[in-house]
This record gives structure tokens, sequence and C-alpha cells, in this order.
């Protein structure tokens, strides 16, 4: 009988994953098609993957699917078997991590959702069926070039900040669902211009292109497989490359390299760095950006004050963070969010 849900502790799945001696490839992929029993077709997913040793989180709803997993390179033609098994996802474009050391999971997470990509469009005149017009790499670098061109990064801050396409437009949210409308409003001025619109894998730009046509623009283009594919395109078709920096993704590697540019800064020193970290204390785990001297002087940690609270006692640590609504930790450096915390000595 197949174990539908997870029963082993992170600690020790963690350290059986750094004890594999197979290496593992990193694949997301998307799909937006109507699922009638999501739950259903939740453990019908567990079960297959499980038996594959696959890791990763999935989130399944009755808009369609969202995943990022690691499979055993020996399995990944069963894999793709697999999936070809159904008929939405036969033939799925995925897209393999571009910098991967295959230990971006060690757990398998599926979950239903009311969406996979949480929007808050409440429209009921709004579906994907009018979405816009994918474009590839070479396509892309193309249409970039022309004056008539918008390019909108429908990431989140934080994304944006260690990497993004040239001439890119940042819409400053912490949300994608504060994203949309944002959106919409900045370039009520450039409805007769191209919209290009890009994210990490494809399934973010797909919707926000169909949101785009739904409020009235008529030029809507998005990045086919997103930033992930399209680094993966450059280099097969050894194309020029607009993408500068760094890919922030949500898995423990917190990014993947594109290119050797730096383009941010640690959020405690200012120096050039575009590493990633949650803050070791637990009561805290803010998300920011923190260079290797900074993580050696803080031991991790976003403050002095947070550096403290890691040398007490557990059971001390646990009495401070106790009741603690952490919300969206997230340094958010376009809003000035939490900058005299992390300036603290």
């Amino acid at each position: 009988m197949t174990i539908l849900h997870n029963r082993v502790s992170q600690a020790e799945l963690k350290k059986r994953l750094y004890e594999e001696n197979e290496f593992r490839i990193t694949i997301s992929f998307y799909q937006y098609f109507f699922i009638e029993q999501p739950a259903l077709f939740r453990d019908e997913l567990y079960k297959g993957l499980y038996n594959l040793k696959g890791f990763g989180r999935i989130y399944v709803a009755s808009e369609g699917i969202n995943a990022q997993i690691s499979v055993p390179e020996s399995q990944y033609e069963n894999f793709k078997l697999f999936l070809d098994g159904y008929e939405h996802l036969k033939g799925i474009r995925l897209n393999i991590a571009v910098d991967n050391d295959g230990k971006s999971f060690w757990v398998l997470k599926i979950k239903c959702r009311e969406k996979i990509v949480a929007d808050g469009i409440t429209d009921p005149d709004f579906n994907m069926i009018n979405k816009g017009k994918y474009v590839n790499a070479e396509e892309f670098n193309k249409l970039s070039t022309d004056p008539d061109t918008v390019i909108v990064d429908m990431r989140n801050h934080y994304e944006y900040e260690v990497g993004h396409f040239e001439n890119a437009i940042e819409v400053p949210s912490d949300t994608f669902r504060e994203q949309l409308p944002m959106a919409a409003e900045m370039l009520q001025e450039k409805k007769d211009k191209n919209i290009i619109m890009y994210c990490t894998g494809g399934i973010r730009c797909e919707k926000a292109s169909a949101y785009m046509l739904h409020r009235g623009f008529k030029n809507v283009f998005h990045l086919e497989g997103g930033i992930i594919n399209y680094a993966n395109k450059v280099k097969e078709e050894k194309l020029s490359n607009k993408f500068h920096g760094k890919n922030f993704v949500f898995d423990d590697r917190l990014g993947e390299r594109i290119t050797e540019e730096i383009i941010a800064k640690c959020h405690q020193c200012n120096e050039p760095a575009d590493d990633h970290t949650n803050c070791k204390n637990e009561g805290c785990h803010l998300l920011f950006i923190q260079c290797k001297k900074c993580a050696e002087k803080f031991e991790g940690c976003c403050s002095q004050a947070c550096k403290d609270i890691i040398q007490l006692p557990e059971e001390d640590q646990k009495i401070i963070r106790k009741g603690i609504d952490k919300g969206r930790m997230v340094f958010n450096k376009s809003k000035q969010r939490l900058r005299p915390r992390l300036n603290e000595d």
C-alpha cells in the first residue's frame, strides 16, 4: 500500500537526500486544464511519483497543476511516461533547472488548492482560454528590440532584485494577486504597445497575459517556459542572452545563476551580493540577501538581535518566539520594509 503523506521527519529526509549517490534532475512544469476531482487526481499523482522516488512541491486545483520536483536521473524517462499517461499532460514542456546540484527537494508534498496560482481574481467572466501569444527565446529577443515593446516582470520584488531582463519593468509588490491590477494600471497609457510578460517558469505570466487581455489590452505576449526555458534555449541555440543575474527559485537552492553578473546588494552592508537566505532565528526566518562576510558576522541572521537570540538555549528561544506571527517575512527594498532592522549592528 502506497503512503499518501510523508511520515518521516524533515531532518531525516534531508539527511537521506545528501546520502544519495545518484544525481537528481530538478524539473518544473505546469498546465492549465480542468480537473473535476482535484483530491483524487492528487492521490494518483502522489502514488505515481512516490514510486518513482520523486521529491518536490506540487499544487493541484480545478484549474490545473503547478509542479516543481526532482527525480533520480535513472527515473527521468519513466517520469515522462507517467505524465504521458494523462491526456492533458502528454508531451508537456518540462523545464530542466539551469543551475542544478540535485539537492533542491527532499520530500514529496502535493496539496490541493483553490487555485494553482493565487490571483485574487473574482470576476466570473475571466477565463484562461483567451490568453496572450507565446514567444520563444528567439522571438523574445527580436521583439524586445522593438521600441513599441514593453517588457513586464511578473515576479515578486525579491526575484526581480537579483536578476531580470534588459529594460524590464518591475511591478513592485509582495504577491501576484497585488501585481495583476497594479500592472494593468501601470500600463494603461501603453495599451497600443506590444506587452511581453515573463516569470520564472511561465505559469504566472500566462495567467497575467489572460488578465491583461481581459482588461482590454490587445497585443499581449508571454515568454514560453519563462526564464528557465529561455536560459536553456539561449545555450542550445547560441542566442544572445538578454537576462542578467540570477533567477530566484522556490526550492532549497533559492536561485540559479544565469549569468556571472551580480546586480543586487547585500541588505546589511550594501556590498554586491545576490545570495538569498532565511534568518537563522526561527522566530524571524526573514528572507533577505546576505553576503558571505555578513553571513559570518551575523551567523546567518538578519540582525544582531536575532544573532543574540540563537545563542540562547532552545527552550528559551521557543518561549521568545511563542505566539509570534511572522506573516510574509520578506525584505522589500522597493518599500524600504524592515531596513532599520537589517542595519542593526
